[in-house]
């Protein structure tokens, strides 16, 4: 398995996945993809049913990190999903609400919250390479809510790797604030920027834009431009799956809340891996670019005065840094395609593909799409609450009501849960009138002291920060 750019890096000289393990951007501004994706025959998707989840981790991400030895990575997958880690052997149990309506339970990591079931692996991953290649990596990363917390419990303490995590000041709930800020140790640097999400990203892009000062401190990626992420991520839509249904070939649907669309893209990936989803059902919050896209064909990034604060806040995004991997499929995984296409954006502020060629691609892809707003996403918690006496989180609440206006009753639909309500307490007492249950772990979170520096949303201040606190390598 070898890797390219998708605007065209690499083309000739197609990468092994550790070289593009610790990247960020390709040195052409576009993400890593694989050349083409690894598919399972029906046989061996029947064979892989009764795996359990370290199995079949192992069984899915073998096709993709072929270039680290066989032995080695099952001790990295064996080492990051635990009992211990993920509360079951589970990893990613699934409960049912009634008869083909499911939630899989991707949430008990250590942060509680989806992204733990990637970011451990790559905190394993990471240590294994670098260690493996005597270097030291400068991680640079921006979060919604949850990928910071998630990252720097993955790579706190890990030898060679420093931490820069820029998150929205004021925008992300105080549970999720305080995970992050809470932490004490040597390597970890947030870095609260005056600004929203997106100004996070574009500064995180601007800084892997500048080659040299890239090269001279090792910048390196945990955001969902990390390809490890999206194939870590493509294994509990295996598992969910064989959960869910009994006959091999049964067709089912995925829900899943969608801001970033790394979640949702490993769905994508999955579905061309031979696994039999039928539709992937997005969600979005009243941040909608991606569900005008997938109902109009129009994709139209919005400014920071257009993006909304939410009650859903980790999907408070409104340029998807990981549209462009699908995107790179519609085009027939033509760079040529991609750039043009990201020119018009530059150029005129979004794309339009309805009516084109590319448009019948986009369709066959089976994406549908509904937006929440707060009052539905409260009503969903109520509701969920009262008929299963389950409580959601607001991300998992839009994701929920996606599904129940879209949902098929003869097909199974499987509803991601993306995070633990105690992360949104604010959310859960005007939903429910009571607070969220808060594992003993977490006990007073929001009153430990807290360890942040404020930045505007300027690449050359986070530049210069990192300058200051990371030797150059």
């Amino acid at each position: 398995m070898r890797y390219v750019s998708t605007r065209g890096a690499w083309s000739a000289d197609p990468q092994p996945f550790c070289a593009i393990l610790l990247e960020g951007l390709a040195p052409d501004g576009g993400l890593a993809v694989p050349q083409r994706y690894p598919v399972f025959s029906r046989g061996e998707l029947a064979a892989l049913r009764p795996m359990a989840y370290r199995d079949l981790a192992f069984a899915v991400l073998s096709r993709f990190a072929d270039d680290i030895p066989r032995e080695d990575l099952r001790h990295l997958v064996d080492a990051t999903y635990t009992r211990a880690t993920f509360g079951s052997d589970a990893i990613t149990p699934l409960s049912t609400l009634e008869p083909n309506l499911h939630l899989l339970h991707v949430s008990n990591g250590p942060t509680l919250a989806f992204k733990d079931i990637a970011l451990q692996l790559l905190g394993n991953l990471f240590q294994y390479v670098l260690d493996k290649e005597q270097r030291t990596i400068n991680v640079l990363g921006a979060t919604s809510g949850d990928t910071g917390s998630s990252a720097e419990y993955a790579l706190r303490g890990k030898r060679r790797v420093n931490v820069f995590m820029l998150s929205p000041q004021g925008r992300m709930s105080p549970f999720q604030a305080a995970q992050m800020y809470a932490l004490t140790d040597a390597n970890i640097h947030n870095l609260a920027i005056q600004g929203t999400f997106d100004e996070c990203q574009d500064v995180v892009k601007a800084v892997n834009g500048d080659a040299a000062f890239k090269a001279r401190y090792a910048i390196g990626a945990v955001n969902s431009i990390n390809w490890a992420r999206v194939a870590a991520q493509v294994v509990y839509y295996f598992s969910g799956y064989f959960q869910a249904t009994r006959e091999d070939g049964e067709p089912a649907d995925f829900a899943v809340p969608s801001g970033n669309f790394g979640n949702i893209l490993a769905g994508h990936v999955a579905r061309a891996m031979g696994l039999p989803i039928r539709r992937l059902i997005l969600a979005t919050n009243e941040n909608d670019v991606l569900d005008e896209f997938f109902r109009t064909g129009r994709y139209r990034p919005r400014g920071a005065a257009e993006t909304h604060a939410t009650s859903s806040p980790s999907m408070d995004i409104s340029k998807a840094s990981n549209f462009e991997r699908f995107i790179y499929d519609v085009v027939g995984r033509d760079p040529v395609g991609v750039r043009k296409l990201w020119d018009r954006m530059a150029s005129n502020g979004g794309f339009d593909l309805a009516g084109t060629d590319y448009w019948p691609a986009v369709r066959a892809a089976n994406f549908v799409s509904r937006r929440s707003t707060h009052a539905e996403r409260i009503a969903t918690i109520r509701d969920v609450h009262a008929r299963f006496a389950v409580t959601i989180d607001p991300h998992t609440a839009d994701g929920v009501k996606a599904a129940l206006e879209l949902r098929d009753r003869a097909v199974s639909t499987i509803c991601i849960e993306t995070a633990l309500p105690v992360k949104f307490a604010a959310t859960i007492r005007e939903a429910l009138g009571r607070e969220p249950a808060r594992p003993a772990a977490y006990e007073g979170l929001e009153a430990r002291p807290q360890r942040v520096t404020v930045l505007p949303a300027a690449a050359a201040k986070v530049k210069a920060y990192i300058e200051e606190h990371a030797a150059a390598v």
